[in-house]
């Protein structure tokens, strides 16, 4: 059978549905903040987009400036010493250091040598999170901009924030060496380095960022701890541990170094030789930083605040400023102010003498001087040879680079020249018991008038002997015999023992009417101690480079060619011996010792000197005013002598007397009588001459003499 076939239905066509309708959104509630800045949102997206961009960007640009900085960053050994000048060191005759000059830099110290103390106290001061930040502390920075907002309206300006890191970044100019055609000198260097601005500080992020990435914390602290300035020129805490303290930077205590990191901010007007006690609050401020991040317990800070870091007796003294100076200026300059190296000289100052001279001058100023009074006064002290042991050039003694009386004062002598008139004459085989008149008498000279000088008491003493002549400081017998041996005469031996200024060419040379300098007179009257030879006075011994054993210089002073005979020198060291024992120069006598001296007063009273020597040391005092300001009851006898007395008992005190070089005159030479107008000084004969040396001699014998 076979199936019926049956067909299947055709599938019926599906009608298409007709899309569902959708129901609108209801609008999302934007908000009164939504509402107002929806027309703005196109700008806020705009923003962004750049925002994100730019700020890749300058994170681009920032990081090749890091890895620029960093690739041309030497290392740290070549860092540490940034000077452009060198440093003088100047040692006394011990070999103590007593003064410096120009830059110092103590030698490079690694952070992690010095003394845990001085790493504490830098930290503490100067960045606390320094450990912690990649070279920005981003924090400290903003709080500083938010302060100087406040304080004076522009955030760049006043306390920057600055991390430690960027303080070196600063230090370091940034890479940049000091170029001399660019900066007029290193001040401008380092104020142009020190500048504020929006790009410096971009700057020294960056250049911070590079320390870091090419450094160790350590290291950026050493190339910090050797390149910070100190005040008194140190540059690095190792010179300024030195300078102020006497020890080295390993060695500082907690008080020394919260004082040396509080100089930070301030180096030169906090610096401790200009400002102890300033320095010593700055020190205590840090102290409490260091508590107050536990460097230090609260018993440790009570100890260190209780012992405040003192000035080493070096620095506390400031000795021998003036004598420094002097030393500088009579050095080759490319050696001394202008030394690109680190220079020692050693010197011929003796501090005991120094010091001496100095206690000598304040005393007499304050128990003898009237207050208020502007009076200066200058010292030197120097031995036989010349070789200077002590220098005060003015009151002021802590003064530096200040006007030196000692040496740049061109002052009238006074009759503090006329040992030079008797030394020519005792040279010419004339006797120190020869008779000279002291009776009104003139010259002449080019003009309408004489010249007719006067002693100072007014009167005349007649027949008098050469040493008592001088003894007295009388005038008519020292002009009398200046132009009986002749002018020029006494001119060349003046020259000759070192007063190397132009000469007065009339009568008056006789009585001082010529200048000098007191370290001038001092080293003539140092070569009639010597035994009649010139010296020039030195106080430079040696100077060579820090490092080097063999000196570069040596001394240049010392004793010259011979002036005068030993005899004549021995002679007339016994008359300036008598002014002393009893002549115009009393005070300046000194119990023990025997004493040859000078006085001398000037025209009018604006100079007064005492210049005079024991058997070991010549010393020099001047007074008077910087102005030519007449000096009112003060002549060379009076305050000069003073502190000439003052400075020796001193000097000399604990010595064995030394006894002066001298000879007393076997007999008498009368010279010849020569006309002249209303007496010339030497008229006796050689009956009358006889007896009057005979009657003198017994009243020298009766004076001790």
């Amino acid at each position: 059978m076979v199936a019926e076939k049956r067909s299947r239905p055709a599938p019926k066509k599906r009608q298409p549905k007709k899309p569902a309708r959708r129901r609108k959104a209801a609008p999302k509630r934007r908000g009164l903040l939504g509402t107002l800045l929806w027309p703005f949102k196109w700008l806020l997206i705009l923003f962004w987009r750049i925002a994100w961009r730019g700020t890749l960007v300058v994170g681009l640009l920032v990081g090749i400036g890091v890895f620029y900085y960093a690739a041309t960053l030497p290392p740290i050994d070549e860092l540490v010493d940034g000077r452009t000048r060198g440093s003088v060191t100047l040692l006394d005759a011990r070999g103590e250091t007593f003064a410096w000059r120009g830059d110092q830099f103590g030698g490079m110290i690694r952070a992690s040598d010095v003394n845990e103390n001085l790493r504490n106290a830098v930290i503490a001061t100067e960045d606390k999170r320094f450990y912690w930040h990649f070279g920005v502390d981003f924090y400290a920075t903003g709080a500083a901009m938010v302060r100087n907002y406040r304080n004076g309206g522009n955030p760049l300006s006043g306390a920057g924030g600055s991390s430690l890191t960027q303080q070196t970044a600063k230090l370091l100019c940034f890479g940049r060496p000091f170029d001399p055609n660019t900066w007029e000198d290193e001040t401008a260097y380092e104020a142009d380095c020190r500048r504020t601005t929006l790009w410096r500080k971009v700057q020294e992020a960056v250049y911070a960022f590079a320390m870091e990435a090419r450094y160790t914390k350590e290291e950026i602290l050493t190339i910090y701890l050797n390149r910070a300035y100190l005040g008194a020129g140190s540059r690095g805490f190792e010179a300024a541990a030195q300078r102020y303290f006497g020890v080295s930077a390993v060695d500082v205590n907690a008080p020394q170094s919260a004082m040396l990191a509080g100089l930070l901010q301030a180096p030169s007007a906090r610096a401790p030789t200009r400002n102890l006690q300033r320095a010593q609050d700055r020190g205590a401020t840090v102290l409490r930083l260091m508590r107050d991040e536990g460097y230090l317990t609260p018993e440790e800070e009570a100890v260190a605040q209780a012992n405040p870091a003192t000035l080493s007796q070096a620095a506390r003294a400031r000795a021998g400023g003036y004598f420094a100076d002097w030393v500088m200026d009579s050095g080759p300059s490319f050696f001394t102010d202008g030394t690109t190296e680190d220079v020692i000289i050693r010197t011929t100052l003796d501090p005991r003498i120094q010091t001496a001279a100095e206690e000598a001058l304040v005393w007499v100023f304050e128990n003898k001087v009237r207050e208020g009074s502007e009076a200066q006064a200058a010292i030197v002290v120097m031995s036989a040879d010349g070789a200077v042991r002590a220098m005060v050039g003015g009151r002021d003694l802590t003064a530096s680079g200040a006007f030196n009386r000692a040496t740049q004062a061109l002052r009238q002598t006074g009759s503090a020249f006329k040992p030079f008139i008797y030394a020519t004459a005792l040279d010419l085989g004339f006797s120190a018991l020869d008779i000279l008149i002291d009776e009104p008498t003139c010259w002449d000279i080019p003009g309408p008038n004489d010249y007719c000088p006067t002693n100072y008491t007014g009167r005349f003493e007649g027949a008098v002997t050469m040493v008592e002549a001088l003894q007295q400081s009388l005038n008519i017998p020292a002009v009398a015999l200046s132009e009986t041996v002749g002018r020029e005469n006494v001119r060349t031996v003046a020259e000759n023992f070192g007063i190397a200024r132009e000469l007065a060419q009339g009568p008056a040379l006789a009585l001082g009417a010529s200048e000098s300098t007191l370290i001038e007179m001092t080293g003539a009257y140092a070569g009639i101690l010597n035994g009649g030879s010139a010296v020039k006075p030195y106080g430079l011994v040696e100077l060579r480079l820090s490092g080097d054993s063999e000196p570069l210089l040596t001394a240049t002073g010392g004793i010259r060619e011979r002036v005068i005979q030993e005899s004549a020198a021995r002679q007339l060291t016994w008359m300036m011996y008598q002014v002393v024992e009893g002549g115009s120069g009393r005070r300046a006598g000194v119990e023990g010792w025997e004493i040859a001296g000078k006085t001398g007063t000037t025209q009018g009273a604006r100079d007064a000197w005492f210049i005079g020597f024991s058997g070991d040391y010549v010393a020099g005092v001047w007074m008077g005013y910087d102005n030519n300001t007449p000096l009112t009851g003060v002549t060379g006898s009076g305050l000069p002598a003073e502190i000439w007395h003052e400075t020796m008992v001193r000097v000399l005190s604990g010595l064995v007397p030394t006894p002066l070089p001298m000879d007393v005159p076997a007999q008498a030479i009368v010279p010849q009588p020569q006309q002249g107008q209303g007496g010339d000084g030497l008229g006796y004969t050689p009956e009358q001459a006889d007896t009057i040396i005979n009657d003198l001699l017994r009243e020298l014998q009766n004076n001790g003499g």
